[in-house]
């Protein structure tokens, strides 16, 4: 390693120290491409950590560029090119200089990945990302309301929701809604204040629509003995009879009567006749397995 090189990546304290860690960083040289080759060969093979350092550091100009292009969503630039750094060297441990492509390249779509990844973590405490085009229509609203000058008009026009949701490929409602939150500036926190001088939170007004804490767990145990009782009645049945129902029935996806017919290489009636016995023979047990215990009614 050159001498002129510090052994460690530059420590990031916040956004005070950011400006110096821009200028610490750019001490480290650019790699040449058959230079970039051989250090990814000597981590590759020899796992040198030396040479993992030396792609690392060459490329956190690449990572602090990347970061800034994420300034508008509210987070210190710091913590966005500490998360860059991460997804940097994931790209290093990952890279393979044999299929001919620059370890820039191949890195920036870790380095986006993490910092698009911490945004989502940290922009909401509910999840907005739950899927690819949610993911691109989130990092591309402001860009694209940028182009239609509408970055401070709060709720879009028609026109502007439209063509947003067909060049991202999303729903005109997806528009609205990722609009809506995003001009609120996140989520605000249950535990807030009332008011200055009030001792009540916003969580206290918060009426819980669900069923009562008891119900679910009677219904739980219920479902819990039900499933007890299926077990143990499933004994009253032969071999065939438990297969064709299991599998009929019971199975998340069941197979139908041609394909049974042809395992068993009987009629397609006979199979839906030996389900149907089953199934009464079942009940039946259920039946007298919860009477003896007393667990359930009867009609159960």
């Amino acid at each position: 390693m050159a001498s002129n090189v510090p052994a460690t990546i530059p420590a990031l304290g916040g956004e005070a120290s950011l400006n110096r860690y821009l200028s610490e960083i750019r001490k480290y040289p650019l790699l040449k491409p058959e230079e970039e080759y051989m250090l990814a060969k000597r981590w590759e093979e020899h796992q040198d950590t030396d040479a993992a350092h030396r792609m690392v550091t060459s490329h956190l100009r690449l990572v602090a560029k990347i970061a800034m292009g994420y300034r508008g969503y509210g987070l210190p630039v710091s913590e966005l090119i500490s998360e860059g750094n991460i997804g940097l060297m994931q790209g290093v441990k990952k890279f393979d200089a044999d299929k001919g492509f620059r370890l820039a390249t191949y890195a920036m779509w870790w380095i986006r990945a993490s910092i698009q990844e911490f945004i989502l973590r940290s922009w909401s405490l509910v999840k907005i990302g739950t899927t690819a085009a949610q993911k691109k229509l989130f990092f591309n609203l402001r860009r694209m309301k940028g182009q239609m000058d509408a970055l401070e008009d709060g709720d879009l026009r028609p026109e502007q929701v439209a063509k947003i949701a067909t060049d991202l490929k999303v729903s005109e409602e997806e528009v609205v809604s990722m609009n809506r939150r995003m001009s609120k500036g996140g989520d605000t926190s249950l535990n807030l204040r009332m008011s200055e001088d009030g001792e009540g939170e916003w969580q206290d007004w918060l009426t819980d629509e669900g069923p009562l804490q008891d119900q679910i767990v009677a219904d739980r145990e219920e479902k819990d003995v039900r499933h007890q009782l299926l077990v143990e009645a499933m004994g009253d049945l032969n071999e065939r009879e438990k297969h064709i129902l299991t599998e009929r029935r019971l199975a998340d996806e069941p197979k139908t009567l041609e394909e049974l017919s042809q395992e068993y290489s009987i009629s397609r009636e006979r199979v839906r006749q030996i389900e149907v016995r089953a199934f009464e023979k079942l009940q039946r047990a259920m039946r007298r397995l919860a009477g003896e215990r007393h667990m359930l009614p009867e009609h159960a």
